[in-house]
């Protein structure tokens, strides 16, 4: 039986605070360190019955099976042994392959309410379990806030919330195919580190006011050299932003911050001509999240 008729949930972006990369595994992945930051950019998933499994999005590419909520809602109901019968209709709020999350946040929305439309109660880390078969970051996207992300960046530890604070995004207009095998392709053996910067950032949350001056990511230099424009897309905001530039997750999104509307607007009217677009948001917590996960129709 069905808990509800329908449910609207809300699929949250994140920013990769720092990103190390420490070294490679035997299953072919890379052992990481990352502190993982929601930001209040979303997409939003409208779930509801139906009699098979459907994923629509208002980008009609991004529709059907291939999509990670499709991928999520099969994994889900493999775990609870039912036939998944769900229609799930994306808005798109996220810009796609931008390195902030969106088809995670979407499997992680996914996950959630068709854990309350089958009315399967599963924990919470019954459905991280089945989060981590389907990409790093969707357990950590499963609750947001701020976490540090181990092993693979699945293995999650929440941390000290970071205040709330303006962040700019600047997303640039091209993406690449198989973009994170290429930025670790493009790693250099003086790129890998021991994951101290992020262990030193998680411990000092909430005792100053952390910018984007302190952050790191270890794709930063191959992102520049194969993200086509984002060089030059990089330097104009360095020139015009107050904190420098980070990378968000395998790029190309950069983010600054704190930030400003003022400066989003002096931002963007740098930017003109590139294609690259300006985002204001701001960082969200946890119980931002759960709030958010409440319409029911």
């Amino acid at each position: 039986m069905m808990a509800c008729e329908r449910l609207t949930l809300k699929a949250y972006a994140k920013v990769n605070l720092t990103l190390e990369v420490i070294g490679k595994r035997d299953d072919g992945y890379h052992n990481v360190a990352t502190i993982l930051q929601t930001v209040d950019l979303a997409d939003t998933l409208v779930i509801g019955p139906a009699d098979e499994l459907v994923v629509e999005c208002d980008r009609p590419d991004l529709s059907g099976d291939g999509n990670l909520a499709w991928r999520a809602a099969a994994a889900l109901a493999e775990r609870a042994g039912v036939v998944p019968r769900a229609h799930i209709r994306i808005e798109k709020g996220i810009p796609v392959a931008a390195g902030l999350g969106g088809g995670s946040a979407d499997a992680a929305a996914a996950l959630v309410g068709l854990n309350r439309l089958w009315c399967l109660g599963l924990s919470g880390e019954e459905l991280a379990r089945v989060a981590a078969g389907l990409g790093s970051d969707v357990p950590f996207l499963l609750n947001g806030g701020t976490a540090l992300g181990t092993s693979r960046g699945d293995e999650i530890t929440p941390l000290t919330l970071l205040p709330a604070t303006d962040v700019l995004l600047v997303v640039p207009p091209e993406s690449i195919e198989a973009k994170t095998p290429a930025m670790y392709r493009g790693l250099r053996p003086e790129h890998f580190s021991d994951g101290g910067k992020s262990r030193a950032i998680a411990g000092t949350l909430g005792s100053g006011t952390l910018t984007s001056a302190d952050c790191c990511n270890a794709f930063e230099r191959a992102a520049r050299e194969i993200f086509p424009g984002l060089a030059d897309v990089w330097d104009t905001v360095t020139q015009t932003a107050e904190h420098p530039p980070r990378l968000s997750g395998a790029g190309p999104t950069v983010y600054c911050m704190p930030s400003s509307e003022s400066e989003r607007i002096r931002v963007s009217e740098s930017l003109q001509g590139t294609g690259a677009a300006a985002y204001l948001v701001r960082t969200l917590s946890p119980m931002s999240w759960h709030a958010a996960q409440t319409e029911n129709h």
